[in-house]
């Protein structure tokens, strides 16, 4: 940029226009910015006027009525609701405030200023940014550098930013009221046209490296308005190389009531759903400010009743339901069936329903009602669909009026956005939806949003596919370190019992002693869940009551006492070793299959989107459903893939478990199984229960039977588990599905994941189930050369 034009000072008033409209009074306070005098001195003004013109001319008529006019125009600024202040540059100290300005910002009546026939004048140099938030403060600040950037520019620089139109630039800040216990907001402008700039030294030059006026005045302005490029200029202004002289002008609205709407509006439609407990205390919050109500209410729909959800006096009452018909009377209908807002004056004339009458108990007088209702299109044709009714409380009758109506009003797209949305986040955020069958959801979703009657989902005629991966043994190894953690602890009990006896003579003490060996001896023979309680709390009532006074028999009573305590010192108060190793590592192999199960459904879902679900405890089970119901592309091929892509996810979660072993992490065998069905099932969302889908229909539910009990199924003839270590099952009823996957399983063993050899036989049958079969293999570990093989040998068992 090259060196400005000129140091010399330039007034504003020689190159643009007079401050439009000004207020006499604030004009007359420019010509001398030390002193304010308390209002227009009119009448020392007239006298000097009337020396110089004859007593009988015309123009001491024209002046008195130029005098009685001024004082009413003086009266009519101080009256009215636009805010005006003067204030000095760069400190912003208020030197002139009118009526309206001072009553919102608490001054009236108070020793900070003093009163005139059109205003207040401040006596105190307070400063404008003293009235605001930090936040606001620096708002302000920034405005005042931009309107002097844009002097700047235009005096110095002969670049002008009248097409950014800076000096039209609003801003909305909160200010403070000691009187009131809630801010209030004002939207102003400032008036710097009347300010006079002077460049100190014209050699110190901020913009020096920006050509700007090199740009096309196009290009310049384009890139003007980029993001923050004006705010990053006028922080690049030394304010200490200008001197600014002359007022600025303040004007503006108090814009509380439309601030409220908006940010109630704002966090109406922002994502979380209304009907959590932090966001609805919010609303209500911002409901009771706006219309200085004492409650707000919302009624919706749910079934044939409705919830009536209350809060009052800042507490929030639990939902209570009402039936439809309860209310067909109620303020509730009529407001719905009106579809406006609805004010009810004085609910004691008028309250006949239950749900009213506790309105009443609660001290409610008046109501003012907010219908949500919208249009929706159905096979029936068009109707009207209630999604609920907003209400605010008052404990005066005859609160609300006609400019509450309005706001109401104007919040109802918003209620209906924030109550469609909790709708349908009641199906997209409370449960964890899978991405298969999510759009069916949203579906639903949108469907009740809109006031349609709830339909169940349902995916009709999907092919599930089972298979679980079991830890062997898991509940004797967890016996097993629930007796080695009980033994240690009761030994280090024993060990005190001991140290007491050898201290002093006690029989109380030694019959302890005896009963402590007694317990050893049977917690070497067996030990099951519910001794792990039982031992734990002998241990307390009858052993660790006494270790205050043990602690006092000998040191070495108390050094027995600090060892027992010390191998307790966890979050279970026990001695817990052997079964914080086995958590560890049952957490460890759910975790590594969790995690290869992951990598493989990525793939899979890349074949077909279908819905897949794990649940892990001892070991994990997943659990496909997939079909055209899910994703309409649906075709043999796709199952088939699925099916075969399965076996090859299972195999190389067994192959996890062997590099577990290999690495000493584990001591535990798993064993692998699939179930295996081809007549397809209905599978539907029940929204009483926590699981995602339950089946259909007797035909289903046998499907679902098979699958609680094939864990721990037999072979008929070996009498043994189904499932080995460190093996594939497959179990099958029928012959077609034991072609399809014995082709499966030759597949596998060419690509090196199983063994040739299969055994087959039958499984004996289960409570409700019979005829089943299975297919078994051994998975191999990950060989370092996969051998090819062409052929599966079948060993009948």
């Amino acid at each position: 940029m090259p060196t400005p034009k000129s140091s010399s000072s330039q007034n504003n008033n020689n190159s643009v226009k007079s401050l439009p409209t000004a207020d006499p009074d604030i004009i007359a306070t420019e010509q001398d910015s030390e002193h304010l005098p308390n209002e227009p001195d009119v009448e020392q003004l007239l006298e000097a006027l009337t020396a110089q013109v004859p007593t009988q001319s015309a123009e001491i008529e024209r002046l008195k009525t130029w005098k009685q006019d001024l004082e009413r125009l003086f009266q009519f600024l101080g009256d009215r609701r636009v805010l005006i202040a003067v204030m000095e540059p760069g400190t912003f100290a208020l030197r002139y405030a009118n009526a309206a300005f001072c009553r919102l910002a608490g001054w009236e009546g108070t020793p900070l200023v003093t009163q005139s026939h059109n205003g207040w004048f401040t006596e105190t140099g307070i400063s404008l940014l003293e009235l605001f938030e930090d936040c606001d403060a620096k708002i302000v600040e920034q405005l005042y550098r931009r309107h002097l950037l844009h002097w700047v520019f235009k005096q110095f620089y002969e670049i002008s930013l009248d097409g950014l139109r800076v000096l039209d630039e609003p801003v909305t800040v909160s200010i403070k009221n000691p009187q009131q216990d809630e801010s209030r907001f004002i939207e102003f402008w400032l008036g710097s046209e009347q300010l006079k700039i002077t460049q100190i030294n014209s050699k110190k030059d901020e913009f020096a490296d920006l050509p700007l006026n090199l740009m096309p005045v196009a290009e310049r302005e384009a890139w003007l308005m980029q993001p923050n490029q004006l705010g990053s200029l006028a922080d690049r202004l030394n304010l200490d190389n200008y001197r600014i002289e002359g007022l600025l002008l303040l004007e503006g609205f108090d814009v509380t009531v439309q601030e409220q709407i908006r940010r109630l509006t704002q966090l109406l439609i922002d994502r979380d759903s209304m009907l959590r407990p932090d966001k609805f205390e919010r609303i209500d919050r911002y409901l009771r400010s706006l219309f200085n109500a004492d409650g707000t209410l919302l009624l919706r729909p749910d079934g044939e009743q409705v919830q009536l959800l209350v809060a009052k006096d800042g507490h929030h009452l639990q939902p209570v339901a009402y039936s439809m018909e309860s209310l067909e009377t109620s303020h509730f209908f009529k407001a719905t069936a009106a579809n406006q807002v609805w004010n009810v004056p004085d609910l004691r004339r008028e309250c006949r329903t239950e749900c009213e009458r506790t309105l009443r108990k609660m001290g409610t007088q008046s109501m003012l009602l907010v219908p949500l209702v919208v249009k929706s299109v159905t096979r029936e044709g068009c109707g009207l669909r209630i999604l609920g009714v907003v209400g605010l409380l008052c404990d005066r009758a005859n609160h609300f009026n006609n400019i509450d109506a309005q706001h109401a009003q104007e919040l109802i797209p918003a209620f209906i956005a924030a109550l469609r949305q909790a709708i349908q986040q009641r199906f997209t955020h409370i449960h964890n939806i899978h991405p298969a069958v999510e759009w069916r959801f949203a579906q639903e979703a949108e469907r009740r949003s809109w006031g349609l009657p709830q339909e169940t989902i349902v995916f009709a005629d999907v092919h599930p596919l089972y298979g679980i991966s079991d830890i062997r043994g898991s509940s004797d190894e967890r016996n097993r370190a629930i007796q080695t953690d009980l033994l240690e602890q009761f030994r280090l009990g024993l060990a005190i019992a001991d140290a007491v006896c050898q201290a002093q003579t006690t029989h109380l003490g030694e019959q302890l002693r005896l009963d402590l060996l007694d317990y050893i001896e049977h917690l070497k023979e067996k030990v099951t869940v519910d001794m792990e309680v039982r031992a734990a709390e002998y241990l307390n009532e009858r052993l660790e009551v006494y270790f205050d006074y043990f602690v006092q028999c000998s040191p070495t009573v108390q050094a027995a006492v600090e060892a027992y305590q010390a191998a307790c010192d966890n979050e279970h108060n026990c001695v817990y070793g052997d079964r914080n190793r086995y958590d560890q590592m049952l957490n460890l192999i759910s975790t590594k299959l969790q995690e290869t199960w992951a990598r493989w459904q990525e793939k899979m879902q890349q074949i077909l989107p279908h819905y897949c679900d794990i649940e892990c405890t001892d070991g994990m089970d997943h659990m496909i459903y997939v079909g055209k119901a899910i994703d309409p592309k649906f075709s043999q091929f796709h199952l088939h893939s699925l099916r075969y892509e399965q076996l090859r996810a299972i195999c190389d979660c067994g192959r996890t478990v062997f590099r577990l072993q290999a690495e000493s992490q584990i001591n535990m065998e798993l064993a692998h199984l699939v179930l295996v069905q081809n007549t397809t099932i209905d599978i539907f969302h029940n929204e009483n229960t926590e699981k995602m889908f339950d089946v259909k229909g007797t035909r289903d539910i046998r499907y679902e039977l098979v699958k609680k009990r094939i864990e721990k199924a037999v072979d008929k003839d070996a009498q043994e588990r189904i499932t080995q270590s460190g093996m594939l099952t497959v179990v099958y009823s029928t012959e077609d599905e034991w072609e399809e996957y014995q082709q499966y399983l030759r597949y596998l063993s060419r690509e090196g994941w199983v063994e040739a050899k299969v055994q087959t036989g039958m499984v004996e049958s289960l409570q409700g189930v019979s005829g089943l079969k299975f297919a078994r293999v051994r998975i191999l570990p990950e060989p370092e050369a996969i051998v090819h093989i062409s052929e599966v040998t079948v060993v009948q068992d």
